[in-house]
């Protein structure tokens, strides 16, 4: 022992007192540096695609902790690397330790959402969640309403905070994931700027917290048997969203889904979000109705979220939505149910379109969906007026068993005019370059279909020549949304009787894919 350090304070100068106490600060900064450093490496390790344990390993990667990474850390290196690797043991392990340097460096154990990236529109939302008042959240209301936003932040959040809980998020379409709400999870978790706490995959798609091994599931209903084979490690899954809730085949869908997934816990969220459906048959519509003591139902819409989060182009666009289609206005940013039926199309003319109407068609589109028989081929000239929003159908051709040889010589007229075409069938696409056409393939992907559908559902009026195209008047004027057994309509639209339907939306890619036309 240095006698030196038996003196005691009261006894020493000032100037010696100053001294002393500028060593103890000196080192109690260096010591959470040194914590800080062992955060730091940890957090590199967990983004590394390196597994190795060796400290002339670690050194590689982290040159710039090269006088820090010892062999008295060699242990703590080792457990990471297996952490990273997805080992749950690992995780157990150096979750106290990790915990521990974490609270010597100041971090708060109680996450919160920053209050500069929440909406007005989900303040007292986000307080009843945290107090618990109900068990399911349903957050609906119109475009731009940032509610799908609000969960990308919040989950994160019920992770960080509830150590033994994991989450679950659900689509009606397991191909709709990765573009939706995992990235709208991994979204919040950079918004929050926490990702270099958290970790993602694709294959599986999940995202694991670091600190716990806490994960985030993402499935789709289309896979059911993935959902009820999901095994956590510890804890339990304790937080459900269901995004596009109106997309399910209906409450028994959603109550299935929920018994498998929320279940060995005392504490639980379930959450759903949607845009309301156009109709107030839809059976998302009506549960929103049916009084239940442990659900907030809360509606928004673009009006509360602020400005800047939106962008000039989206204000624009839905002011000459509200000024050209006031109904579709009122449903696609306000959320209302404009609708009374199951029709999907109400906003259909049908009514000979004059000869002096079609002088002003300075640039058409053209549009061919694939059949043979029963189905058939199916051929669509349309002209869209983007400045009163109004889409014309003037032309189409119908027929069953139809060679593309012969099919070819039918729209022989179309030689020079660019036609798209259902992508499903590039041999035949092919085959028709080869004959002259300017074909090309539909750019498809996930969520298309439902994009341009109501992008058709929102434009001021759709008129169709009965005389010149037939089909076309009547698949649109009678198109209706799926329903279940039960008769419940449902926000899925049926891949039948709509040929020369696909063929315009096929013929208008290029206009519904230019967000804001």
């Amino acid at each position: 022992m240095n006698d030196e350090n038996l003196i005691s304070l009261a006894t020493r100068s000032k100037r010696e007192r100053t001294e002393i106490g500028r060593k103890g600060a000196a080192a109690a900064t260096a010591k959470k540096n040194e914590r800080k450093t062992y955060l730091e490496i940890a957090e590199t390790i967990f983004n590394s695609p390196l597994g190795e344990k060796s400290s002339a390993a670690v050194k590689k990667l982290l040159p710039e902790y090269e006088d820090t990474v010892t062999g008295k850390v060699g242990m703590f290196v080792g457990q990471l690397s297996a952490a990273a690797k997805g080992d749950a043991k690992a995780y157990k392990n150096i979750a106290p330790l990790i915990e521990q340097l974490e609270g010597a460096s100041g971090d708060s154990n109680n996450f919160s959402i920053p209050a500069r990236l929440l909406s007005s529109a989900f303040v007292d939302v986000n307080r009843s969640i945290d107090n618990r008042d109900y068990l399911e959240y349903v957050l609906k209301g119109g475009r731009g309403s940032a509610k799908s936003s609000f969960y990308g932040l919040k989950i994160p959040e019920l992770i960080m905070n509830n150590p033994d809980i994991h989450g679950l998020i659900c689509r009606k379409v397991a191909n709709t994931l990765r573009d939706s709400v995992f990235a709208q999870i991994w979204w919040g978790i950079c918004e929050l700027g926490l990702e270099k706490k958290f970790k993602k995959t694709t294959s599986p798609l999940e995202i694991t917290y670091l600190k716990t091994g806490q994960k985030i599931f993402f499935r789709g209903a289309d896979e059911p048997e993935k959902i009820k084979s999901i095994k956590t490690d510890f804890g339990y899954i304790g937080i459900l969203w269901f995004e596009e809730f109106d997309q399910f085949n209906g409450d028994e869908e959603i109550r299935q889904i929920q018994q498998s997934a929320i279940r060995g816990g005392d504490m639980a969220w379930i959450f759903k979000s949607f845009n309301p459906p156009i109709t107030n048959l839809n059976w998302a519509n009506k549960y929103c109705l049916i009084p239940k003591n442990n659900r907030l139902v809360h509606h928004s819409t673009y009006l509360t979220t602020p400005k800047e989060w939106l962008g000039q182009p989206f204000l624009d666009e839905a002011e000459l939505l509200e000024r050209i289609n006031p109904r579709a206005y009122k449903h696609e940013y306000l959320g209302e149910i404009v609708g009374t039926g199951g029709q999907v199309f109400e906003n259909v003319t049908i009514r000979k379109i004059e000869d002096k109407e079609k002088t002003a068609f300075d640039w058409c589109y053209f549009g061919q969906d694939w059949g043979y028989f029963p189905d058939p081929n199916a051929f669509v000239g349309c002209y869209y007026d983007s400045a009163r929003m109004k889409l014309y159908i003037y032309e189409e051709i119908v027929a069953n068993k139809m060679r593309n040889e012969d099919w070819a010589k039918v729209i022989e007229s179309h030689l020079s005019d660019k036609i798209v075409a259902d992508s499903a069938e590039n041999k035949s696409i092919e085959d028709f370059r080869a004959y002259g056409f300017n074909m090309r393939a539909a750019e498809k992907g996930s969520g298309s279909v439902d994009y341009s559908m109501k992008w058709l559902q929102s434009r001021a009026e759709i008129i169709i020549d009965p005389g010149l195209c037939p089909n076309a008047a009547r698949e649109f004027s009678e198109y209706e949304y799926d329903r279940t057994k039960s008769g419940e309509v449902i926000s899925s639209y049926p891949d039948k009787n709509n040929h020369c339907i696909d063929a315009v939306r096929y013929a208008t890619e290029e206009i519904w894919r230019k967000r804001g036309q």
